[in-house]
């Protein structure tokens, strides 16, 4: 490559332009009216120049570049990502309370299904497979992982029995020793695991995982579209296999695209690729009926349901050290397995996690886990769920400030959070997947059209009432009834647009950026400068038009001088946009920074399109029609266009779709007017868990729970073994000699997986 940089072409287009453009000016000063073939000439010349500069520009802007394409820095892109994802999980696992007070021991080995893994040969390069490990001891469980052939597993189960806690652990614990193990791999690449929810991956849109992690990877962590690291850094970590990906909920998409997505992993991965994934037994099974094969040299657990002793010394742990006499009595008959409902609920970390957030929270009556409900699993489990949502309320009060991120920063109201959540729970509905995305809220809000329609019919009619105040009311009449029902339909036809977009990036933080925007501006000047060029060829013509061609020579140059200012108002305007939108190496991307993010972006935009926009209309037509008026005229026109054309240009315009939808749900009390804050506090409390840019309900159960027409009847009785309702339904049957301490469903029948 040559070391020669792009100034020396920006100087030689400069040259030219100004070259042709002088040149342009004298055959218009030789122009006689009169002589028709001299109109031609003028004409031809005037086309010629402006091909030449065109052509000039797009040399520069081809050359620019291709000098700026260099190879991704994927060692440094994937450290970075590292650091990243090991910051973002480590506040989540502390959110999600995983080692207070210590983590749940559920015991995991290899299912007893073989229909659903390959030849053991391909699982452990010819020994006999075996997979065994406790949630509460994740480093040996990890060191089992690496004893893989391919590292490839699939953590299976029913119902709350830890699979995506099993997978958070794993990754939390690939990361603390990554390091080390890179030390010691003599070159082998050592990925960096990162967690995504299986299902944002169409199949469709993007048939080889590759593809997918590359985009979800920008999506999730925009550091990695950094300068520093080089572009197309996410695809080359994605290709290159320096990423472990972490697929949950494979039984959160439809059966058919279950088993579309086997085929996909099956034809993506390669033979040092690495993958985990999660999902409910059951669906995984069917999964791999209808795909026709397993997933590839993949091992596949299951959980062994808790014993009581095991459940009883858990809840021990988050007790006092001398427990009320309630709670004795309670530790006993869960240990003496006398109540079949609360035994069976206790069987799953679930369970257990229900247990200690409502019965053991400030001032909460434990009683009614021995009462009839301690019979019924389902309807215990009801009852408790009922009870979370006040439970969390009332033990994390307020913290002192927004330095505590474990405490919510104003106290809600049980009622209108249950009311909100269930609002959201219903219009993100189960079957259609867990994410809860703030972009998305927008596209399931009824009647928004007619509301985004009505705000574009107002916006139309109050630029009428304004010129009609700046100028005659006739005036305004006529731009009210014209600008109105464009509006109108303008944005009509935007709302559906809208409401499909996702959230774009922005950091408009100075420090430390001050060259990456001089560079941007810089890199931005042909484009403003060719967008004056327009403008000033325009308003040319419309003179010409409009008063003929007397002192054409003083109009042609009183525009280029025009032209030239918009040209340098653009250029702020259009580089201070890209800069931006310019990642740093420590940008994230959680729900509430993903919202400012695409906030800022479209402020931006309406900000910088309108001072731009409002100094060139306000000179362009102060120029033509009187500095006194026309100056505030064109100001005032300009404005209204720049913000017009912030509203609507680009692709990321988010934030402003949410913000109507949600302020329409507020009215009708269905959603709070500060959707963020709320949703911040509710992952606060506990009752929402966040996975990169969207948030989640903390269990599945919850989600369902609330998404139900209303909550189970308490008269529904024992669940059937096997069923939804039953949590520890999937739990498979250890067939060793400590059979015996593995928990029955009442009537004495073990669950079969």
């Amino acid at each position: 490559m040559s070391g020669r940089g792009p100034g020396w072409r920006i100087l030689v287009a400069a040259l030219a332009t100004v070259t042709v453009t002088v040149l342009v000016l004298k055959v218009w000063r030789a122009y006689t009216p009169d002589e028709k073939p001299n109109l031609a000439d003028v004409v031809a010349v005037a086309l010629t120049g402006a091909t030449v500069i065109a052509a000039v520009v797009a040399w520069v802007r081809r050359a620019n570049g291709t000098a700026a394409r260099i190879d991704a820095d994927v060692e440094a892109a994937a450290e970075v990502l590292a650091g990243l994802v090991e910051r973002q999980w480590r506040t989540e696992a502390r959110h999600r309370l995983l080692d207070d007070p210590t983590p749940i021991p559920v015991r995991w080995r290899l299912t007893a299904d073989a229909s659903l893994m390959s030849h053991p040969g391909l699982i452990t390069a010819g020994r006999d497979p075996g997979f065994t490990g406790r949630s509460d001891d994740v480093a040996a469980l990890a060191l089992a992982f690496r004893g893989l052939t391919r590292r490839r597993l699939v953590i299976t189960g029913g119902p709350g029995t830890g699979k995506t806690t099993l997978a958070v652990q794993l990754l939390l614990q690939l990361l603390a020793t990554r390091r080390s193990d890179l030390a010691g791999a003599a070159g082998e690449i050592v990925p960096v695991p990162v967690l995504l929810p299986v299902s944002g991956w169409d199949v469709d849109v993007h048939p080889r995982l590759q593809d997918w992690l590359a985009v979800r990877l920008l999506r999730d962590h925009p550091a990695l579209a950094a300068p520093q690291l080089g572009p197309g850094s996410a695809a080359a970590l994605a290709e290159g296999g320096h990423v472990l990906p972490v697929l949950d909920g494979l039984d959160e998409i439809p059966e058919h695209a279950a088993a579309r997505l086997i085929d996909a992993l099956n034809a993506s991965l390669g033979a040092r690729d690495q993958l985990v994934l999660t999902s409910r037994t059951a669906e995984f099974a069917t999964a791999v009926r209808q795909a026709g094969r397993p997933l590839t040299a993949a091992a596949v657990i299951s959980p062994r349901a808790l014993t009581p002793d095991a459940a009883a010394d858990y809840l021990t742990a988050c007790l006092p050290a001398s427990p009320p006499p309630v709670w004795r009595e309670i530790l006993t008959a869960l240990r003496a397995r006398a109540l079949p409902g609360l035994t069976q609920l206790a069987a799953t970390p679930l369970g257990l996690w229900l247990i200690r957030t409502v019965a053991i929270a400030p001032g909460a009556d434990p009683s009614s886990l021995t009462g009839p409900l301690g019979g019924d699993t389902a309807a215990l489990r009801a009852h408790l769920l009922d009870r979370l949502i006040p439970a969390l309320i009332a033990a994390r009060p307020p913290g002192a400030g927004p330095g505590d991120p474990f405490r919510p920063r104003r106290r809600l109201d049980p009622g209108a959070t249950r009311r909100y959540l269930t609002y959201l729970a219903r219009a993100f509905p189960p079957a259609t997947g867990r994410d809860l995305a703030w972009w998305r809220i927008a596209g399931t809000v009824p009647r928004l059209q007619a509301t985004v329609s009505t705000l574009g019919l107002t916006a139309g009619l109050a630029n009428g009432v304004v010129v009609g105040v700046q100028s005659t009311p006739a005036a305004g009449l006529v731009v009210g009834l014209v600008l109105g029902p464009v509006m109108l339909l303008l944005a009509r036809g935007a709302a559906g647009s809208l409401a499909a977009e996702t959230p774009g990036y922005a950091d408009l933080r100075l420090r430390g950026r001050t060259r990456l925007l001089l560079r941007s501006i810089r890199g931005r000047f042909w484009d403003g400068l060719m967008t004056g060029l327009w403008i000033m060829i325009g308003g040319v013509f419309a003179s010409v038009v409009t008063s003929g061609l007397d002192d054409f020579t003083d109009l042609l140059l009183g525009s280029a001088v025009i032209s030239l200012l918009a040209g340098f108002a653009l250029t702020l305007a259009f580089g201070l946009i890209a800069w931006g939108e310019q990642p740093t190496l420590t940008s994230t991307s959680t729900p509430r920074s993903s919202w400012r993010a695409d906030r800022g972006l479209v402020l931006l935009r309406v900000l910088a399109s309108g001072v731009s926009a409002g100094l060139v209309f306000g000179f362009l037509v102060g120029f033509t029609s009187g500095w006194s008026d026309g100056l505030l005229t064109g100001l005032f026109a300009g404005l209204v266009l720049g913000v017009g054309s912030g509203l609507t240009m680009g692709t990321h315009r988010a934030w402003l779709i949410c913000a109507v939808a949600v302020a329409q749900e507020a009215l009708a009390r269905r959603l709070p007017w500060r959707i963020m804050d709320f949703l911040d506090d509710a992952h606060r409390l506990g009752l929402l868990r966040a996975v990169g840019p969207v948030y989640q309900f903390r269990h599945a159960a919850l989600h369902d729970h609330l998404a139900a027409d209303g909550p189970p009847s308490a008269e529904a009785g024992p669940a059937v073994p096997g069923s939804a309702d039953e949590p520890a339904a999937a739990l498979e049957v250890v067939r060793t000699a400590d059979d015996a301490q593995e928990v029955a469903p009442p009537g004495g029948r073990r669950p079969k997986e």
